[in-house]
C-alpha cells in the first residue's frame, strides 16, 4: 500500500506539471542544451530517418545505447521515460497479440524486436534533441532554418503554454469532480470508479478547447497591437532576435563523436553479424 500511494503520488497532476516545466526549462545547464540548436536538428535529422532504412540489429544496437548515453546527459525527467517505455511495450504488445491473432507464431518476436530499437532510437533522439531546447531556443532554431515566424512562434508558443493548459485541465476535472457525484459502489475491480472517471476526463475536454481558442485570439490579437506581423516579416528584427546563435567548437565537437561512432559501429556490423 506504501508503495502504491507514493506512485500515486508522483503522478498527481501538480507532479506532472512540475515535471513538464522542469523538462522545458530545468535542463538548459547540461552540455547538449548549449549546442546550438541548428546542430541538434541537423543530429536527429539522421537519427530520426536513418533508423527506418538500417536492418541490422547491431548497428540498431550501437545506435541506441549512443541515445541512451546522450538521453542521460540531457537529464530528462524520469515521467517523460516511463510513457516512453509504456508506449514501447503498448506498441509491441498489441502488435505481438495481433499476429497471435491472424496466425503467427513465435517467429514474429525477432522482427517486433527489430522494430522497437527502431522506435526507441528514434524516441530517445526526440527526447535528447528537443528536451534540451527552452521554447525560446526552439522558436529561434526553427526560424534559422527558415521556418516562417509565425509557425515557429505558434510551435513554440505551444511548448510554452502546455503546462498551464495541463494545469487549466486539473480545474475543470477537479470542478467536475466537486459538481458530480461518484458511484456509491465500485463494482468489480472498480469498473464503475473507472468508468465515472473516464466520462469526466472527456467532458473535460471541451471546455479546454474553448479556453484553449479563447487564449488563441487574445494572443494574436496582442501580437497584432505590437506589430507582431510586421516583427515576423522584418529581415532587421530577424536578424537582431538570432543573432546570439553561434555555432561553436562544442557544436563540431559533438557532431564529430557522433560520426566516428556511427563509422565504428557501421564498420563493426561489417565483420560481426547477428
Amino acid at each position: 500500500m506504501a508503495a502504491a500511494k507514493s506512485f500515486a503520488d508522483k503522478l498527481s497532476f501538480e507532479q506532472i506539471k512540475i515535471e513538464l516545466l522542469n523538462t522545458a526549462y530545468g535542463n538548459d545547464r547540461t552540455l547538449i542544451a548549449k549546442l546550438d540548436p541548428r546542430t541538434l536538428f541537423l543530429w536527429y535529422t539522421f537519427f530520426g530517418i536513418a533508423p527506418w532504412f538500417i536492418y541490422s540489429k547491431m548497428i540498431l544496437a550501437g545506435m541506441l545505447v549512443f541515445v541512451i548515453g546522450t538521453t542521460i546527459m540531457t537529464k530528462v525527467s524520469r515521467l517523460i521515460i516511463f510513457i516512453l517505455i509504456l508506449g514501447l511495450l503498448g506498441e509491441s504488445g498489441y502488435l505481438l497479440i495481433a499476429s497471435f491473432f491472424f496466425g503467427g507464431n513465435l517467429g514474429i518476436i525477432v522482427p517486433l524486436l527489430t522494430l522497437t530499437m527502431k522506435l526507441s532510437v528514434i524516441s530517445l533522439a526526440s527526447i535528447t534533441a528537443f528536451c534540451s531546447m527552452s521554447p525560446e531556443r526552439l522558436g529561434e532554431g526553427l526560424l534559422r532554418i527558415g521556418v516562417p515566424g509565425q509557425v515557429s512562434f505558434s510551435i513554440s508558443y505551444g511548448y510554452r503554454m502546455l503546462p498551464t493548459l495541463f494545469e487549466e485541465y486539473n480545474h475543470i476535472f477537479m470542478s467536475y469532480r466537486l459538481r458530480g457525484k461518484s458511484p456509491e459502489k465500485h463494482g468489480l475491480f472498480y469498473f464503475r470508479t473507472v468508468i465515472y472517471f473516464i466520462k469526466l476526463a472527456v467532458k473535460s475536454f471541451y471546455p479546454l478547447l474553448l479556453s484553449m481558442a479563447k487564449r488563441a485570439r487574445t494572443t494574436v490579437e496582442a501580437l497584432e497591437t505590437k506589430g507582431g506581423q510586421y516583427a515576423f516579416k522584418n529581415p532587421a528584427v530577424k536578424k537582431l532576435k538570432l543573432a546570439k546563435l553561434r555555432i561553436g567548437k562544442n557544436d563540431y565537437f559533438f557532431l564529430l563523436i557522433s560520426v566516428l561512432y556511427l563509422m565504428s559501429i557501421f564498420i563493426s556490423s561489417y565483420y560481426v553479424q547477428f
